[in-house]
């Protein structure tokens, strides 16, 4: 384990960095880039947060390229970098497979309710209004408690897996590191909306795999301990000759034939349903695209996030287990085989690896204090780019789902975007208090990874259902979600129990996991399903497509839609300014064609199913089956596919966007220059306008 090698002032230093992310110090970079970016937004290009629907869904305006990395951004958290490379330290090679392709598929599959929620229900702010609209008051709040327990749950291991790292490396106190996290990254939330959230989302991507890439080359090409793929290949067979790994083909780490690896691949692709389809950061995203593109961001954002667990996990986590067979500078002989060898980097304990510390541990062994400093950047990167998805998205729940629906329907857009501003800042101080009550029971990242599932997968299916399927029963859906919670739990607690001589505990193990998680969701599924089979509805979704439109209704939930209608009647009344994006970029409904959606959704549909098949089942499988300890050659082939596909991620959610946003970076630009030329004379017009004291042209 490493033992502080940074200082205490490197942790406080990343936890105000992050307090401090829009004022003074190393944060000074974040904070002038998000205060200047809203300026030049709202100065070049009409574009400004001020407006509630820009606020909590950029306008709907989003091109693929700059959804697809706020994806890849959003779907990095802290158990991401750490969990992956935990899970490549205890089963190897089969542990980074079977991590990235089972939290791929997720993102995968939701582009088809991502085309949906475009065809049914286009104007909503969050999927909680779809379900009010279509099954009432009591099925929205039965689905709240599950969205909002997946918000907390999710933001709970950001801060618990970020905590944790900084405390080993710096000696930081938990307690402040749990409260330091999330309260800077709100402050930035606040400031841009999902509009700058998604640009500085962006940033962050950037800057990930370019530290993602140099910790691959540093330890396959550069280390003095490992430095070639040929010689991480001995250190691994040496690793498993002195430590055998249970359920390995031949002990190995070099093998897919790995009994707990499949386990945990079952285990993670079933919490990983829940926390994609439930969690409204990810519908989020899916509203603030355009609609025909949709689909796009969805696949693009998968396949390219599916090159960080991986590749990190190939990197760090098995270099991890490649130190533990390097002697160290103090070993009296040189030679795994000696009664004397004392490793460069001693075995872990489960505590800490189910901490998630693999991976900083083998950053600090490899590079030292640059190492671990490059931990503690990829560290805040993804706990500040994913916390920001959750606040803006527990926000945004708070705002319509609570507020407008239940306190106050004839809400202002001053009153809306205070609301907002104020969840925000609520949810923020939320998460903080939740990492310290899991901290203190003892409750660790990689249990809470787990065990997630158990808790919210019982309302994946019921959701899909509602969103995409007229037949789905109100009241299937319903009892499915309870009943398969239920069973979730009861299946873990007597599972737990059986194989701990009648202990409940809170120790990472496949089989209690793997009984929760598959009970939940497979109940849920089940009851919903066949409910809605037997009593089918036969809704028509034109209710949910007037959610917040401006079109009058066409049938139910008449007080719904006169919430909406009053909320944009209000809007009227005070006026927009020329910076309102929302009356500057042009209504999306030339993009809202049903034809062209269904195409989408049938596209989504095919695609994603076939890439879920190939993920899971037949790349995988037959390499399970096989048993095969991989040769030199064969990991050589393992590790190079890695390497590529960082690439091509990397030119899929940081020079594609570029490419796509080029006019509006022209635009941008030609303003600048005019001011520069003739103060005033850049200042972004709107069609129509006239400007009070036109300058000089440029």
């Amino acid at each position: 384990m490493a033992s502080e090698v940074l200082p205490q002032g490197a942790g406080y230093g990343l936890g105000v960095l992050y307090i401090i992310e829009h004022s003074t110090g190393i944060g000074l970079f974040f904070s002038a880039f998000m205060v200047c970016l809203t300026a030049v937004q709202a100065r070049y290009t009409g574009v400004s947060p001020n407006d509630s629907e820009e606020f909590t869904s950029a306008s709907r305006s989003v091109k693929p390229g700059l959804i697809a990395s706020g994806i890849v951004s959003a779907w990095t958290w802290a158990a991401t970098l750490l969990q992956s490379s935990a899970v490549a330290y205890r089963y190897g090679i089969s542990g980074p497979w079977w991590y990235a392709a089972g939290a791929t598929v997720q993102v995968l599959l939701f582009a088809q309710l991502a085309a949906k929620l475009k065809l049914n229900a286009p104007y909503a702010h969050t999927w909680l209004e779809i379900v009010a609209v279509r099954w009432g008051t009591v099925s929205h709040l039965i689905f709240m408690f599950f969205g909002l327990a997946t918000n907390l749950i999710v933001s709970s291991m950001l801060v618990l897996g970020g905590s944790a790292t900084v405390t080993s490396l710096t000696g930081m106190s938990t307690i402040a590191a749990c409260f330091l996290i999330p309260l800077g990254v709100a402050i930035y939330v606040v400031v841009g909306g999902m509009r700058s959230t998604l640009l500085c989302d962006y940033t962050h991507t950037t800057v990930l795999f370019a530290i993602i890439l140099t910790f691959v080359f540093t330890v396959y090409a550069t280390s003095a301990y490992i430095g070639s793929i040929s010689k991480m290949h001995f250190l691994l067979s040496e690793a498993s000759s002195l430590s055998p790994v249970p359920g390995n083909a031949g002990g190995s780490y070099l093998t897919l034939r790995s009994k707990n690896g499949l386990i945990f691949g079952i285990i993670n692709l079933v919490g990983n349903f829940a926390t994609v389809f439930q969690d409204q950061a990810y519908w989020q995203r899916a509203i603030a695209s355009r609609p025909a593109t949709t689909v796009k961001a969805y696949l693009i954002g998968g396949l390219a996030w599916f090159a960080i667990p991986f590749t990190m996990a190939t990197t760090l986590g098995l270099a991890a287990v490649a130190l533990s067979a390097v002697p160290s500078t103090s070993s009296p002989v040189n030679s795994p085989a000696s009664n004397g060898f004392i490793p460069l980097l001693p075995a872990l304990t489960n505590e800490e690896i189910s901490a998630g510390l693999p991976a900083s541990d083998a950053a600090a062994a490899l590079l030292g204090k640059s190492g671990a400093a490059a931990i503690l950047i990829l560290l805040f990167l993804a706990v500040t780019s994913a916390t920001s998805a959750e606040l803006i998205a527990v926000s945004s729940i708070f705002t319509y789902d609570v507020y407008v629906r239940y306190v106050n329907p004839k809400a202002t857009e001053e009153q809306i975007l205070r609301m907002s501003h104020i969840g925000v800042a609520a949810f923020a101080l939320i998460m903080g208090i939740a990492g310290v009550i899991f901290f203190y029971i003892g409750i660790s990242m990689g249990w809470l990874y787990t065990f997630m599932g158990v808790i919210l997968g019982s309302a994946v299916v019921p959701i899909a259902l509602c969103i995409t399927w007229r037949k789905a029963n109100k009241i299937g859906c319903i009892v499915g979600s309870v009943v398969g919670l239920i069973v979730g739990i009861v299946a873990w607690l007597a599972t737990t129990a059986g194989l701990n001589n009648n202990l409940i505990n809170v120790t990472v193990s496949n089989y209690e996991m793997l009984a929760g998680n598959l009970g939940s969701i497979a109940i849920g599924g089940i009851i919903s399903t066949v409910i809605s089979l037997i009593y089918p509805e036969d809704y028509d979704f034109a209710g949910t497509r007037a959610i917040n439109s401006r079109a009058p209704p066409k049938n139910e939930n008449k007080h719904v839609v006169e919430v909406s209608e009053a909320y944009v009647d209000e809007k009227k009344a005070q006026g927009s300014s020329a910076s309102s994006v929302i009356n500057q970029v042009p209504a999306p409904e030339n993009e809202l064609d049903p034809v062209g959606l269904t195409k989408a959704f049938k596209f989504a549909a095919w695609s994603s199913v076939a890439l879920t098949l190939i993920f899971m089942i037949l790349i995988p499988l037959p390499l399970f089956g096989a048993s095969t300890v991989y040769s030199v050659t064969g990991f050589t082939v393992w590790v190079v596919v890695g390497i590529i596909w960082v690439f091509c991620s990397t030119f899929a959610v940081v020079l594609y966007p570029l490419w796509e946003s080029r006019a509006a970076l022209a635009m941008i630009m030609r303003g600048i220059i005019k001011d520069i030329f003739a103060k005033g004379s850049g200042k972004y017009v709107a069609p129509g306008a006239v400007e009070a004291k036109p300058e000089t042209a440029a």
